[in-house]
């Protein structure tokens, strides 16, 4: 039988405790890293971006693009802030081009 609180608590409290007693933070971080790449990068780049890919804290991101690559390449660091600053929390400690 389930556990039952008898006392208040706001619906965003709930969704986190359920998360938490499930285990579901890494398949969410995965979700909201995807989402927050397709965000940050504009169609320019998504239409280069063939696959987006959390493993660990590694973010691996498949470009169709050789040129485009190189040029992200020399900002990976600014680019892994802006992602976890879209986060909200450092989810992601390396970028990997491919």
């Amino acid at each position: 039988m389930a556990k039952r609180n008898n006392e208040y608590r706001s619906l965003s409290d709930a969704l986190k405790d359920f998360i938490n007693e499930n285990k579901l933070e890494k398949g969410l971080e995965k979700i909201d890293a995807r989402d927050a790449w397709i965000n940050l990068m504009g169609n320019g780049i998504n239409n280069y971006t063939t696959d987006i890919q959390l493993k660990g804290d590694t973010l691996y991101v498949s470009l169709s693009s050789s040129v485009l690559r190189e040029e992200l390449s020399y900002g990976k660091e600014k680019i892994k802030t802006m992602l976890n600053e879209e986060l909200g929390r450092e989810v992601i400690q390396k970028i990997i081009l491919r």
